[in-house]
């Protein structure tokens, strides 16, 4: 599959800078909701988050074990399904552990609400906080808001930093859009 988006149209929305500087005030304001201490599980959600979960989690203090998951609901769509598809849900046991979820975008809400009843009813951990780069309220189907976000923005398809466009554009280092 080739993709039939060109680079060179893209417009950069978060530069490189801006997305470094937000990930150091946000993990530290993740980490003080955690009591001290004490290990936090964080739950990179696959593809889309593995760099901003991989860069948040050098800043913490806090001792860390990381488990990665797969779910999706784009597949190579650009806009989303209503259908949440679990591709691997494997992990240890979080009963009573702290976790913390972290996704590249929250936009209509759908994958939120399910990794978040799916963790209090599988798991009960002790405390489960959700973070997500990107907070696209406009999309918002469902009232539900992340603990903490990154960047708001606003009804674009955007691209790099892990977010993808039928599988490209994941490796670039800031984030962008392609102009309707």
């Amino acid at each position: 599959m080739e993709c039939d988006k060109n680079i060179n149209d893209l417009k950069v929305l978060i530069s490189e800078q801006e997305l470094k500087n937000k990930l150091i005030s946000l993990a530290e304001d993740i980490e003080k909701v955690f009591p001290k201490d004490e290990d936090i599980y964080v739950i990179c959600v696959l593809k889309g988050s593995v760099m901003f979960c991989t860069d948040l989690v050098k800043h913490f203090k806090h001792p860390v074990q990381m488990e990665f998951i797969r779910i999706s609901r784009y597949g190579n769509e650009t806009k989303s399904t209503n259908n949440v598809h679990a591709i691997d849900l494997t992990l240890p046991n979080l009963h009573n552990k702290n976790v913390l979820i972290v996704e590249d975008i929250i936009d209509a809400g759908m994958t939120a609400k399910f990794l978040i009843d799916l963790f209090k009813m599988e798991h009960q951990p002790k405390k489960l906080v959700f973070a997500s780069l990107l907070n696209k309220k406009c999309a918002r189907q469902i009232d539900l808001e992340p603990d903490f976000y990154g960047f708001e923005v606003d009804d674009k398809f955007v691209v790099g930093y892990g977010l993808d466009y039928k599988g490209y554009f994941r490796n670039l280092p800031y984030i962008g859009y392609f102009p309707a």
